[in-house]
């Protein structure tokens, strides 16, 4: 009996483990990731997306927010190549992607973002850049063009916008006394939006576990053993994304450029719609997702924003 007894745990523990790895090896997403190099099987999400809505192109500037293991970052360089650059911000210390910039440190710490922002400003400077093509226009202009489904530019807009940007740079001039002439003229420019330097930000955040044990394994290396899905508490999860979600969308709006893109994984809820509310007023398009790859049993999706509006205050989105 006590043989018995000293057994019949071990079995348990026994199938528990044979019915994890079993899961495991049905999961095809994952199986691709290994044979193809990818860092998680998360890749595949960004890559299902991407497929659906075409938000990356050569010579983009990407922002990967919560990047580790590393797996979006390796999508993102690889659909922007050769010209493009990715950087990379988490808490975790994590091995990088080859050909990815990271920073490790808190997104939520203003002093993190406002190190990230000085960062790109300064690479922006000397990365090099796409060569243009026949119709003389580089793939920034391009990309703009295609994202807000404008006619090619015509000889006299480009000298109208000239005018507008020389308009913008030159003192004002004096009115003579008695003019009528009022405010009214100046209606239908747009704000010169500066400091915008990135054309897609990525959000893949989640509050990870504290690190409890482990500590003499491989942790630079496999920092996804300490990633958070769920807690089990579905208000906390839908909370704590509403929170990281906000803070990626302030940032993309201080750096997105015109007609740039915005991805971000949440956890459904009650406040959801109140953050679509705040893409759709920034973004033309805006798109709810749940991507083949993700768990059916698992509550995220991904809001995939689209075409930066570049008119838009930031009262107009945040109310503040």
């Amino acid at each position: 009996m006590s043989d018995l007894l000293f057994v019949y745990p071990s079995c348990l523990a026994h199938n528990a483990h044979l019915k994890h790895f079993d899961l495991l090896g049905k999961d095809k997403f994952s199986i691709s990731a290994k044979v193809q190099g990818l860092k998680s099987r998360a890749a595949f999400k960004l890559l299902e997306i991407n497929e659906k809505h075409k938000i990356f192109h050569n010579g983009q500037t990407v922002v990967d927010l919560g990047y580790a293991p590393g797996s979006w970052s390796q999508v993102a360089l690889d659909r922007t190549a050769p010209d493009g650059r990715v950087v990379g911000i988490d808490i975790i210390p994590a091995q990088p992607p080859k050909g990815v910039s990271t920073i490790q440190g808190n997104f939520l710490s203003p002093a993190v973002q406002e190190e990230v922002k000085k960062f790109l400003k300064e690479t922006d400077l000397v990365r090099p850049r796409p060569s243009r093509a026949l119709d003389g226009k580089d793939a920034d202009e391009r990309l703009l063009e295609e994202s807000l489904d404008v006619e090619p530019t015509r000889y006299f807009d480009s000298e109208s916008r000239s005018e507008y940007l020389s308009s913008e740079t030159a003192p004002p001039e004096e009115e003579p006394t008695g003019s009528k002439k009022g405010k009214k003229g100046n209606r239908g420019k747009l704000p010169l939006m500066k400091d915008t330097m990135v054309d897609v930000v990525l959000s893949d955040m989640s509050a990870p576990w504290e690190q409890t044990d482990g500590f003499w394994k491989r942790s630079l290396s496999d920092p996804y053993y300490r990633m958070m899905n769920t807690s089990g508490m579905n208000f906390r999860d839908h909370a704590g994304s509403m929170d990281l979600c906000d803070a990626a969308l302030r940032f993309a709006f201080d750096t997105l450029r015109a007609g740039g893109h915005f991805v971000c994984k949440f956890y459904q809820g009650g406040e959801d719609k109140a953050l679509e509310l705040r893409l759709r007023s920034l973004f033309v398009k805006v798109h709810r997702e749940k991507p083949e790859s993700s768990r059916s049993e698992s509550k995220e999706s991904y809001f995939v924003a689209l075409q930066r509006r570049p008119d838009r205050s930031k009262k107009d989105v945040f109310g503040d």
